[in-house]
């Protein structure tokens, strides 16, 4: 087969206009211009044209105008804004028109984004997962059973990329989780996801593939050292100049390495992803690996996962994305 039109549609930072009461991180999960270059590059790698065609609503207005993007499939990064669904805005309107789109579908975008329905689905596969309850507003702390000691950590139920999480997250009493439940709720304008803060190291393995998936090397996430949360997190919320302490605690054995991804795979089989995810982990007071969440729409900055396992790899990072595009492409039937 020969050259092949690929679309990308993408949010990128700085392309919406706050909305009215957002919080500073809402748009921590758009993209800057260099991860759409590299995302080009790949897809120039395997010797297709790829074509820009902005974000799900310029994409939406395209269509509504009666105009069939000129494209063989499209690659999604979109990650919309506001709502649980946002993440399937794309892949839908793709689905309508009859375009294939590379990556999983709409329904697995939004049951993997909302993390209780991922958390339910996962453990039902027998992926051990942290105990978790939802709440809408502060109020319902007071009537709420805890069957587990403090620390809680807190944080939006259906927000990626570290949103709405700091160093108060993670909560010591009762006083402290209404706090931050009332922040939650008020800021990111959704349910706050209560659940018991797994102390030990966190890692994440990225999946890729189809014919069968496969999980990369594992990669542990350092953890800011006062708190025990995940440094990738706090970063944003450190003053200029001052960088946080870290650390990386315990030893990523290879039997922990093989478990960690027998677990990211069966994650991924049970939310149905398809083409690229990536599962976080961390490890409990026993040292037993508990599923946090499932991502499938990492990011592929150059500084990101990906990047990362491409270094390893001794590969540029162009290259690693070119070999999982091309399955990718090859599931939906463009060799």
């Amino acid at each position: 087969m020969g050259e092949l039109c690929i679309g990308l549609v993408y949010d990128l930072l700085g392309s919406h206009p706050a909305l009215p009461g957002a919080p500073v991180d809402a748009d921590a999960e758009f993209e800057p211009e260099s991860t759409l270059a590299l995302l080009e590059a790949a897809l120039r790698e395997l010797g297709h044209a790829p074509l820009r065609l902005g974000n799900p609503h310029a994409l939406l207005a395209r269509l509504a105008r009666g105009e069939r993007p000129p494209v063989a499939a499209v690659l999604s990064i979109a990650e919309g804004f506001g709502s649980r669904n946002r993440e399937a805005w794309a892949p839908i309107l793709l689905e309508l028109a009859g375009i294939p789109c590379l990556g999983s579908d709409a329904l697995s975008l939004c049951a993997s984004l909302d993390k209780c329905w991922a958390r339910g689905r996962v453990s039902l596969a027998g992926v051990a997962v942290p105990w978790q309850c939802s709440l809408r507003s502060a109020s319902e702390v007071d009537s709420l059973a805890i069957p587990v000691p403090f620390p809680l950590f807190v944080k939006p139920r259906w927000e990626g990329t570290a949103k709405g999480i700091r160093a108060s997250s993670k909560v010591e009493d009762v006083a402290a989780l209404a706090r931050e439940v009332a922040r939650v709720s008020r800021d990111y304008r959704q349910p706050a996801l209560v659940e018991a803060f797994v102390p030990g190291p966190e890692y994440t393995v990225s999946v890729v593939g189809h014919a069968p998936p496969r999980a990369l090397p594992v990669l542990q996430r350092a953890l800011e050292r006062e708190t025990g949360i995940g440094l990738h997190a706090l970063e944003r919320h450190a003053r200029p100049g001052e960088p946080l302490a870290f650390e990386l605690p315990g030893a990523l054995t290879p039997a922990l390495e093989a478990e960690l991804q027998a677990l990211a795979l069966r994650a991924f089989a049970a939310l149905e992803c398809l083409d690229f995810a990536r599962a976080d982990f961390r490890l409990d007071a026993e040292g037993r690996p508990r599923f946090l969440e499932l991502n499938p729409l990492p990011t592929f900055a150059a500084d990101g996962s990906f990047g990362i396992l491409a270094e390893l790899a001794g590969l540029r990072p162009e290259a690693l994305l070119a070999e999982v595009f091309a399955e990718a492409l090859a599931r939906v039937g463009l060799a």
